[in-house]
């Protein structure tokens, strides 16, 4: 087997000068947004490839900071797992996630920290069924990609990786390795998000026409500016390198779960609209003392970005991306068909399916509980992050691993979803619309199960 490059081949040659602090380069243009490669002899399709059932998951987390730390924590708290290696570029954050799962009452797992490459010693390891990263974005593909290597399933957090050249090699490495390449995506695991999953499903909205949905945080503080992040710049940086949607997924992943996207329909074209870049530059004069190191920022990724889409069937969606001005967070979400609409942010409804008839709005309220996904019935949000939505998300991963079932997002549906952030940037230099990559390379067409489906036997539920 060829390894890929080490972090410190990469340092030798020069190419990855700046990752060490989180200001890593896109290290390769984005491919044509058309080329699909054809499969090697290795490789075959991973649509209906089953996880190994476990009676027990070895668990490794690389990153262990803010997000890594607490998404640690709520793994402690599922049956079946066992947490073997950690590892982080801060010696002092592996070793207090080390203590978190002594506290939880595990054996205290190995830990590789202290530089650049010890996540290499990780993947390398023996005892990890599932390797977790909550790393900068610059280092989610060379570690999903050493991990299934090494025959380890990856759980990226968001993107799975930054250009079309490094995504397409995520989903050949999974089809050739056979493991599975998976994006954290937990906002299709919230409550409401869910609930419109279902009813969709049932058939209340018609036929669907078009979706929306979005990333509107204000991030400068403390995010972007103040230390809130370790390294502190490592998402900032991305606003000087790129002009791009640079984080999509939350917005788009419930929609196009809803649509069947890669099960039926697929996403098929993408145009990208981007405000000037103002506000960071704003920010900057009137907050931070004249040494702080953002004083050396030249940002050029516009403060909104906007992306259509449409899709083979012929519906439309809407993304919109926005952490640099003034805004109380929001998705934007919106899902629309022929019998009606529901919209988030406030959270309501209309449909003439369930006798709406008077133009209206109703209140997404307890009132529809009862459409509920049975994971929110069955497990809820006991386990918290984000309002419960993080630890069904990790549950219901776990619960396919022990059970030997399909992922719900699969290493497809994450290349689809990361796939804005290179597409928007390709789209915006070009000043049109851009193909989005079949990454299926046709399996789109057969549809079956996704997050809809019916709750498997399980003792754990029993």
């Amino acid at each position: 087997m060829i390894r890929p490059p080490t972090r410190r081949d990469l340092f030798r040659s020069g190419a990855a000068a700046g990752a060490a602090t989180g200001l890593g380069t896109v290290l390769a243009r984005p491919a044509s947004a058309d080329d699909a490669p054809q499969r090697g002899g290795d490789e075959s399709p991973m649509t209906e490839v089953p996880f190994e059932p476990h009676d027990e998951v070895r668990l490794a987390v690389i990153g262990t900071g803010q997000r890594g730390a607490d998404m640690l924590d709520r793994f402690l708290q599922i049956n079946g797992v066992r947490v073997t290696a950690l590892c982080d570029l801060e010696q002092d954050r592996a070793d207090a996630a080390a203590d978190a799962v002594e506290e939880a009452g595990g054996e205290r797992p190995a830990v590789h920290a202290g530089s650049t490459d010890a996540w290499e010693e990780l993947t390398a390891r023996d005892d990890v069924d599932l390797c977790y990263i909550a790393t900068p974005w610059e280092w989610h593909h060379p570690q999903a990609k050493d991990a299934m290597e090494h025959g380890m399933h990856a759980a990226v957090e968001l993107p799975i990786a930054v250009t079309l050249d490094d995504i397409w090699d995520l989903v050949r490495t999974s089809e050739r390795t056979r493991k599975h390449c998976m994006l954290m995506e937990n906002v299709n695991y919230g409550q409401e998000e869910m609930r419109v999953l279902m009813m969709a499903k049932e058939g209340l909205f018609g036929d669907l026409l078009h979706g929306s949905g979005g990333y509107v945080h204000d991030l400068r503080d403390p995010f972007l500016f103040h230390g809130a992040y370790h390294p502190e710049d490592w998402r900032r940086a991305w606003q000087t390198k790129m002009n791009a949607s640079h984080y999509p997924m939350h917005g788009l992943a419930p929609i196009t779960a809803a649509m069947d996207i890669n099960r039926g329909d697929r996403l098929d074209r993408l145009v990208s609209f981007s405000s000037p870049a103002l506000s960071l530059t704003e920010y900057r004069a009137e907050n931070l003392d004249s040494d702080h190191p953002a004083w050396q920022d030249d940002y050029i990724s516009g403060d909104r970005n906007v992306c259509l889409l449409s899709t083979a069937a012929g519906r439309m969606i809407r993304v919109d991306h926005d952490v640099n001005t003034p805004h109380p967070q929001t998705r934007a979400n919106t899902l629309g068909g022929t019998r009606g609409v529901w919209m988030s942010d406030p959270q309501r409804i209309y449909l003439e399916s369930l006798d709406h008839d008077d133009h209206e709005w109703r209140d997404f309220d307890e009132a529809y509980e009862k459409y509920d996904h049975w994971l929110w019935k069955e497990i809820g949000d006991e386990g918290g992050g984000h309002g419960g939505m993080d630890y069904i998300l990790q549950w219901r991963t776990i619960q396919l691993m022990r059970l030997g079932l399909t992922p719900d997002i699969d290493v497809y549906d994450s290349a689809s979803l990361s796939s804005l952030v290179p597409l928007s940037e390709s789209s915006l230099e070009s000043g049109g619309s851009v193909p989005v990559p079949d990454f299926t390379r046709g399996h789109w067409k057969n549809a079956r199960p996704g997050l809809e489906r019916e709750r498997p036997d399980d003792p754990e539920l029993d």
